[in-house]
């Protein structure tokens, strides 16, 4: 029996990497486990999110508004010009000369014959002041001319003086007659001339513009200054040929002032009788009281005429149509189905369109989200309330 102290022992070390050597293939099996579970649990979280049911296939969400029954009367809409009933371009119309002083701005009130600016016409003055002494001077040798005549007619009669000289005599009053006119005619031109250098106020009214400033050299024809009576103003406005008939006197006109936001209504006082020959419109003219003056001259309004007679109509917002020419295009919703529908246009005022009765009162009309629709789509409707509203039982628009 051999002693076991003769035995030969083992290497410590080498059994050591003997068993690390012997880990390796299970660790490796380990991980691939692991790495294979969790791709089976990415993959079935990915397959639980995919929908398997067609996006067109599900409702889509739309906002919709109730179609509101109302009547729809026409109108025709113009652009018209706000002028005064009277203006003034206040100016030398006889002379040329400095502007001596102005005396007015714009917005003063002036009445009939207000001084309104003055002219350095000195030139002027001197040269009326001579012809009046010539004038005065021809008087006096006229007065003196005609008693000799009358004196030298005197003797003829009792014999003492020939007929010649008695005619030389008449005739030579005669001439001094003549002459004296002419003077005198003169003098009023002269006179003339000294008027036109002191600008008045030709009416009441009120200073629109001032156009010129002292020191200034003006010439015939030019406006110192503008005045305008807007006790009453004028509201211009051009229609075409082919409203000739809407226009007429005394038909009905609605009038909004942009300048100030009122409306007023008045009738057409007068109309053109022919038409414009470059732009074939006719001219109208409504006239407005304005005596509190609250109404500015020279600017814009708008001016509109009903035509015809109120027919039933159906109202609905302007985003909820798609319009070509006299028909509107819409969806109606019915059962959760949108439906196309194209529809006559009666007109359109304010963002709101008036389509035919053939639309019914009430009828869910698609406002928001229309413009992924198609014919027969399925959808999941929202009412708007506040939009579905009914407009007046009158309501007036313009035609398209």
């Amino acid at each position: 029996m051999p002693d076991e102290r003769t035995e030969t022992p083992i290497d410590e070390p080498a059994r050591r990497k003997t068993q690390r050597n012997a880990m390796i293939p299970a660790g490796i099996v380990i991980a691939v486990v692991v790495l294979l579970a969790l791709g089976g649990l990415l993959l079935h979280h990915a397959e639980s999110k995919i929908n398997d049911v067609a996006l067109s296939s599900l409702p889509k969400p739309v906002t919709v508004v109730r179609a509101g029954g109302t009547t729809f009367r026409a109108s025709r809409t113009y652009v018209g010009t706000i002028e005064p009933w009277v203006r003034a371009a206040v100016g030398p119309q006889l002379v040329s000369a400095y502007v001596d002083t102005v005396l007015v701005r714009p917005g003063a009130v002036v009445k009939k014959g207000d001084v309104l600016a003055t002219l350095d016409c000195r030139n002027a003055s001197a040269t009326s002041q001579a012809v009046a002494m010539q004038a005065r001077s021809l008087d006096a040798r006229q007065r003196a001319a005609a008693h000799e005549a009358s004196r030298t007619q005197g003797l003829l009669d009792g014999g003492f003086v020939s007929s010649n000289e008695a005619e030389q005599k008449s005739a030579q009053s005669e001439s001094e007659q003549a002459q004296l006119l002419a003077t005198k005619a003169r003098l009023l031109g002269t006179t003339l001339e000294v008027n036109d250098c002191v600008m008045r106020a030709p009416f009441d009214g009120e200073i629109a513009t001032r156009n010129i400033d002292p020191g200034a050299f003006v010439r015939p024809g030019t406006a110192i200054v503008v005045v305008v009576d807007r006790s009453v103003v004028r509201v211009a406005g051009d229609a075409p040929e082919v409203d000739f008939g809407v226009v007429a006197p005394d038909a009905e006109v609605r009038i909004h002032v942009l300048s100030t936001g009122l409306d007023l209504t008045g009738k057409v006082s007068r109309r053109a009788p022919a038409a414009d020959d470059a732009t074939r419109t006719v001219h109208f003219e409504v006239d407005v009281p304005n005596t509190d003056r609250s109404i500015p001259v020279g600017t814009t309004a708008e001016l509109a005429i009903d035509v015809g007679e109120p027919a039933s109509a159906v109202a609905v917002p302007l985003q909820a149509t798609s319009i070509r020419g006299t028909k509107a295009s819409v969806f109606v919703v019915e059962n959760g189905v949108a439906h196309a529908r194209v529809v006559p246009v009666l007109g359109e005022r304010a963002g709101t369109v008036f389509l035919d009765p053939s639309l019914s009162a009430g009828a869910l009309v698609v406002t928001e989200g229309r413009a992924l629709l198609e014919d027969r789509d399925k959808v999941h409707s929202e009412v708007d309330e506040a939009k579905s509203a009914a407009p007046a039982a009158s309501t007036v628009g313009s035609v398209p």
